[in-house]
């Protein structure tokens, strides 16, 4: 008996969202380039063009998860998480390089005019794309909420912006089949390859904050302290720091305690405010030190 979605580990449900990826991007090439052939239609074309690249930034983010989820090992003690923002910065590359594909291309047909053929087949084709589309996306969105992927996020990104290119595409070539408007099929072509540049800021950006070690939003790491401070022994806590890294997360911080007790009792204190947090924060890698209320210490602002 297979497994439900809600069955599935997270790491099968990353696994399971890279294929149905890379499926769909295959499915879409073969009809759609079908359909261009039968069109000769750029705005079409670019649809081709983007379902391209999203099989190979597909391909680079199965290979990335595939390699995020492996286990730490002894040269790689934190894991193998980066492997994911790395796809998602890669991706990025993709999607820049169809979006100047797609200018080049749209100002030859300005240059070069030419007329829309068999646009009732590329309207078909393109009501066929946007159904697989907005599934994919659905399930894409599903494992980002309960695995917070970073290469599935911006997979998704991605795809959702192409249903809103395959609607644009849908109106050029309705536009095409009733009018002679033989500049409007470059337009939208233009148009899409606009938003695509838009997109790929989003993605880029988040896939270098998370290879630079970004923290976690101000609500967990609020979170946080809430739940430190509210052990009774805990005097204070600061040098607070968090990343995230592919699936894992990792959070470090120094708790104040009465300099007087054991060195034992320090540290059980410390497994207690430890398994609170791994309470709050089940996927993260916690490490405490402890620190005696009568010591002074440096500690930057920001840190604090």
């Amino acid at each position: 008996m297979n497994a439900t979605p809600l069955e599935l580990s997270k790491p099968q449900l990353m696994r399971s969202a890279t294929y149905a990826s890379v499926g769909v991007a295959v499915v879409l090439i073969g009809v759609k380039f079908y359909a261009w052939l039968a069109t000769d239609s750029v705005s079409l074309l670019s649809t081709l063009v983007d379902s391209v690249l999203d099989a190979g930034a597909s391909m680079v983010n199965l290979i990335a998860i595939h390699y995020a989820l492996q286990p730490a090992d002894k040269e790689h003690r934190f894991g193998h998480g980066k492997a994911e923002p790395l796809a998602g910065l890669i991706q990025s590359g993709f999607i820049f390089a169809s979006a100047l594909f797609l200018i080049v291309e749209m100002s030859n047909r300005f240059l070069n005019p030419s007329a829309v053929e068999n646009s009732d087949m590329g309207i078909i084709v393109m009501v066929i794309s946007i159904v697989l589309t907005v599934a994919l996306v659905l399930f894409q969105k599903y494992v980002v909420l309960h695995t917070q992927s970073v290469a599935v996020s911006a997979d998704s990104l991605h795809y959702t912006t192409d249903i809103l290119v395959n609607v644009g595409v849908i109106i050029a070539l309705v536009v095409a089949a009733y009018t002679d408007w033989l500049w409007f099929d470059p337009l939208v072509a233009g148009i899409i390859a606009l938003y695509i540049l838009y997109s790929v800021r989003e993605i880029a950006m988040d896939a270098i904050q998370l290879l630079m070690d970004r923290e976690f939003p101000m609500e967990d790491r609020s979170k946080i302290l809430e739940l430190v401070r509210a052990h009774p022994e805990v005097i204070g806590v600061h040098d607070l720091r968090t990343r995230s890294s592919g699936p894992h997360e990792f959070i470090q911080l120094h708790l104040v305690l009465n300099g007087n007790m054991t060195l034992h009792a320090s540290h059980a204190i410390a497994d207690e405010v430890e398994a609170i947090l791994e309470d709050a924060f089940p996927d993260a890698e916690i490490l405490i030190h402890q620190d005696p209320h009568d010591i002074v210490e440096d500690i930057p602002k920001f840190a604090q």
